[in-house]
């Protein structure tokens, strides 16, 4: 009998505990989360919305900007390509991040989404944008201690013009699914990808921008199936993502032109010559290069870049391409985040 009384209060006492432990992790889970969704602004709260005057060429706009969750040693801001495409199409950030405790930052550029637009094409002009991005970054309290910058095709070009400037600025750097040199890629578009192409497809996108008739309606019915399907996002068009539809259609056409040029097929443009990859060796700060098999970009030139630099990282997207953070999204997002955790951890 005595045995049962103590076996029934071992019992009890364990359920006790268990239960007590639960509650305690639970607490501990909301604590957390609180800190992550915590909030440094004051007056009355806008969800991470900031709105950043800056100056430029003399004018006066204002930058949208938004911060999604809170972390004092990762602060991620995201560079949008095109040019001229917006902040939303990095939405699926939402869905990897936050479980993570990463803070990032959605940015329109200028010209771009809920930012201003000037409607002026002396706007368009790399080296203002760096200094955009670093007005920004002010704004944003971001530093060497927290701030890494991603970018995303033409993104990445500008990511990578800021750290040639800026990168005392940065803990780490993202280049994603671009090439450091813009004639190498509209060489690979046209010895490497065209010849991937079908030929009566191929020769109907080369009649129609010799004529320089891009706004026909056929350039985009042939180029949606037998380039855009294959290279840009790898899905029928109709099942693209909601967030890159949004993002695509409201693309800034004036800015996308001036700097791509008209051209969907190879880069044109004020972009045309860019070229750094002798410079590439002087970038100090951690680096991820973002490639995936069936970009536009050639993914040899892209590991390559985690070569070039002092201290880097090559991450390949097996099964996707252009858009690999839609369409190889795993291996897309896994990759990110080890590499934001190993630079922080101090083990990159």
């Amino acid at each position: 009998m005595l045995y049962r009384v103590f076996f029934l209060l071992f019992a009890l006492l364990g359920i006790y505990w268990n239960c007590t432990n639960t509650a305690t992790g639970d607490a501990g889970q909301v604590s957390d989360l609180k800190t992550y969704f915590t909030s440094d602004d004051t007056g009355i709260l806008a969800g991470g919305v900031k709105v950043i005057p800056i100056t430029s060429n003399g004018q006066s706009f204002r930058i949208w900007t938004k911060r999604f969750g809170n972390n004092p040693t990762v602060k991620l801001l995201l560079l949008q390509g095109g040019p001229g495409a917006t902040h939303e199409y990095w939405e699926c950030m939402e869905s990897y991040l936050p479980a993570e405790g990463i803070e990032f930052i959605y940015y329109d550029q200028l010209g771009t989404g809920f930012s201003d637009n000037p409607d002026d094409t002396t706007y368009w002009d790399l080296p203002r944008y760096v200094e955009e991005v670093e007005q920004v970054r002010q704004a944003l309290g971001l530093n060497q201690d927290n701030f890494y910058l991603l970018g995303h095709s033409w993104g990445g070009i500008l990511a990578a013009e800021y750290a040639l400037k800026y990168q005392e600025n940065l803990k780490g750097l993202i280049i994603s699914n671009m090439m450091m040199s813009c004639p190498e890629y509209d060489r690979y578009a046209d010895e490497v990808l065209a010849k991937q192409m079908d030929p009566d497809a191929l020769q109907g996108i080369r009649e129609i921008e010799a004529n320089n008739d891009f706004g026909n309606p056929r350039y985009m019915e042939i180029l949606t199936p037998h380039f855009y399907e294959k290279h840009i996002l790898r899905l029928p068009e109709a099942e693209w993502p909601e967030p890159v539809v949004r993002s695509l259609g409201k693309m800034n056409s004036s800015l996308y032109v001036t700097m791509q040029g008209p051209s969907e097929f190879g880069i044109g443009g004020r972009l045309a010559q860019w070229d750094v990859k002798d410079r590439m060796a002087s970038i100090k700060v951690p680096v991820l290069s973002i490639g995936a098999t069936h970009d536009t970009m050639d993914p040899d030139h892209m590991k390559w870049i985690a070569s070039a630099v002092q201290k880097g990282r090559f991450l390949l997207c097996p099964n996707g391409s252009h858009m690999c953070m839609w369409d190889d999204q795993k291996t897309y997002m896994e990759g990110l985040i080890r590499f934001l955790q190993d630079v922080d951890d101090g083990a990159f």
